[in-house]
């Protein structure tokens, strides 16, 4: 260590040593804070780092190498103290420090050592024992006195369902609180004038109008299709023994399934022509033929339910490679080309709470950047009320944002990066480049706390929630001496902890999503966003489900069983609108089984024959066991009827 500097003064015209400087007459010195203060007169600074051999970066490691092997650096380090004879009897009393699963360690603050008073470690100390203010890093061993105050949980509504508790409701009831009728309707509506516009322009098609009821059956179907893949659409109508499936047959052909899919349509087709004329002006609206669904959907999902206090925003990819000025590239997603979304979901649950489309790059509304906009406009504080916890990634996370997030009432914590505007710039005691897994450094300014904490590498984070070090650990694989991997509990910040526990909400509920996702290649852009509305709907009611389930002490179904349920209620309640039934085949296996006629042949149904006196009714479908033909359509299942009535199915 380098030596005290000396003062020197001007007396009788020569320059000689202060001999009051009590710098050159003592090394007294004491340590604050794991700080050095130097006894001087000089102005300024009352020590100069640069003009001396002490290293604030190499003091605080060694504290902390002590600390990782469980030793108390006031204790087991004998630089702590330059002379054994200026140490008075009576100031250490504290005991050896015992076995835990996180090492213990000794906090210097303004009242002392542990819970002990605060005592002068030299008979000429006179440090006040109070955390310094100069910007620096801190490290654990120096306690966090700006702690802040727990936020109050206030939210405008009960968390959870916004239904009615003791009431049990199917899959379709809750499907249908996001995909409402008056939903359905404007979809029929606008499919049915966007078909006629198509024929009027000499497309050649054969078409007639949807009705509610068969737009019904082709979303039964579509969610059908999520469940069960084929390479084709056509091959679920496909009468190849590899397919042959029974379901999408009994609810609808395949050309009307295809001519149904082709002319969907979410927009009025003549607003869409009026708002293509004003391309290239501000009042072009680049979502016009997503809008009406769009923004239903939306609505219904900040209705139905309420967050928990722990919430999180992050981006949505929604694949897709159409040549559109939307389409985004973000290679650090799964899906790398697509629409981007940005969505607030319950950390808890994975419930989509809002989200909105992003359109491309633009001028921001409030000139802050497109960060700090997105988690204004998905925050509806209105609707959600004060005291939640806001965790996002390093894209939104900004000193700016979060002091602005709690003048509303709203705690925040996010990686952060180390360039953004208002990360310290500071290099005194920052994290050493070889620093130990689990080495941690902060800063705090006013309620804002910056955090470095070395993992694999090293992580940044800015919280307004939680006070630098709480001792909780976290169990890690580290070499020990020998070059051997074993499992070692590391220090890590409680900000580090609580994020990893709630920044997951939007990924957990992408992947709900991507189970049986009901996404189908289409050359228009808009009806890949039909489809990933459906499966919003259907997640978010897949997750009302549980939750109601949970409050009656319920067994839930899995979302495979929910959304099979939910696929055979849709499809009888479009063929009930349409007046008819839906044709249930028998279960394979059966010796009774209906097979096909060749094309150049028919015969007299059966049961119309016998009990519908209608002997003139001709018909393909034939039981090979039976040796007679049956109706097989929607209206008339005459070959069900026929083998139920003379219980014919078991033999």
């Amino acid at each position: 260590m380098a030596s005290p500097r000396k003062t020197m003064i001007e007396k009788g015209g020569n320059i000689v040593e202060d001999p009051t400087n009590t710098a050159t007459k003592s090394k007294d010195f004491a340590w604050e804070d794991s700080d050095v203060i130097m006894s001087s007169d000089s102005e300024g600074s009352d020590f100069d780092s640069e003009g001396s051999d002490f290293d604030f970066e190499d003091f605080d490691s060694g504290e902390e190498d002590l600390f990782f092997e469980g030793l108390d650096p006031r204790i087991d380090r004998e630089e702590y103290v330059e002379d054994e004879e200026d140490l008075e009897d009576d100031v250490w009393e504290t005991p050896l420090p015992s076995k835990r699963s996180c090492p213990p360690f000794s906090v210097i603050s303004s009242g002392g050592v542990g819970t002990g008073k605060s005592k002068s470690l030299h008979k000429s100390g006179t440090g006040s024992g109070t955390r310094p203010t100069e910007n620096r890093w801190h490290t654990i061993l120096e306690e966090d006195d700006g702690e802040p105050q727990p936020l109050r949980f206030r939210p405008k509504r009960p968390n959870g369902p916004q239904l009615v508790n003791d009431a049990t409701y199917s899959p379709l009831q809750l499907f249908q609180l996001f995909f409402t009728t008056s939903m359905l309707g404007t979809l029929v509506a606008n499919t049915n004038k966007y078909g006629d516009l198509k024929q009027q322009e000499g497309r050649k098609m054969h078409w007639k109008h949807v009705t509610m009821g068969e737009m019904l059956i082709y979303v039964s179907l579509v969610i059908y299709m999520g469940l069960i893949k084929v390479s084709r659409q056509v091959d679920y109508w496909s009468k190849s023994p590899l397919f042959r499936l029974e379901f999408p047959v009994s609810v609808m052909t395949e050309n009307r399934f295809l001519a149904i899919n082709r002319t969907l349509h979410m927009s009025d087709p003549q607003l869409d022509r009026e708002n293509d004329q004003k391309k290239g002006t501000p009042g072009y609206d680049r979502l016009a033929r997503i809008k009406p669904m769009y923004l239903d959907i939306v609505e219904a999902c900040k209705n139905y339910f309420q967050p928990a206090q722990n919430i999180s925003i992050d981006e949505r990819m929604v694949a897709s490679k159409a040549r559109i000025g939307i389409k985004q590239y973000m290679k650090n997603k799964p899906t790398k080309w697509g629409y981007k979304l940005f969505v607030l979901a319950d950390s808890a649950t994975a419930y989509t709470w809002n989200f909105f489309v992003y359109e491309g790059k633009t001028i921001t509304p409030s000139g802050k950047g497109l960060s700090y906009d997105s988690v204004m406009q998905l925050m509806d504080f209105k609707l959600l009320g004060t005291g939640y916890k806001l965790f996002v990634d390093n894209f939104y996370t900004s000193p700016m944002l979060f002091v602005d997030l709690l003048k509303e009432k709203i705690g925040a914590c996010g990686t952060i990066r180390s360039n953004t505007i208002g990360f310290p710039k500071t290099k005194v005691n920052e994290m050493p480049k070889t620093a130990k897994r689990g080495t941690i450094r902060w800063i705090r300014n006013d309620k804002l706390l910056f955090v470095k904490w070395k993992d694999t590498r090293e992580v940044t984070m800015l919280t307004t929630l939680h006070k630098a070090f709480n001792n909780d650990c976290a169990s890690r694989r580290v070499k020990d001496s020998t070059g051997a991997w074993i499992r070692k509990d590391v220090p890590i910040p409680v900000c580090v902890k609580d994020y990893n526990a709630n920044m997951g909400g939007v990924d957990l509920s992408d992947a709900l999503i991507g189970y049986y996702q009901v996404l189908h290649k289409s050359m228009k852009w808009y009806k890949t966003f039909f489809y990933h509305f459906l499966d919003i709907a259907i997640v978010n009611s897949f997750i009302l489900h549980k939750e109601m389930a949970k409050l009656k002490g319920q067994t839930p179904l899995s979302q495979l069983d929910f959304r099979k349920k939910l696929v055979l209620e849709i499809a009888e309640l479009g063929a009930h609108m349409n007046g008819t039934t839906i044709s249930t085949p028998p279960p394979r296996g059966k010796r009774h089984y209906p097979v096909h006629l060749p094309k150049d042949k028919r015969m007299n149904c059966k049961y119309c024959t016998t009990f519908r006196q209608k002997p003139k009714i001709k018909c393909r479908m034939f039981c090979p066991k039976c040796k007679f033909a049956f109706c097989f359509l929607g209206e008339r299942e005459c070959f069900k009827e026929y083998h139920d009535m003379h219980n014919l199915w078991g033999e």
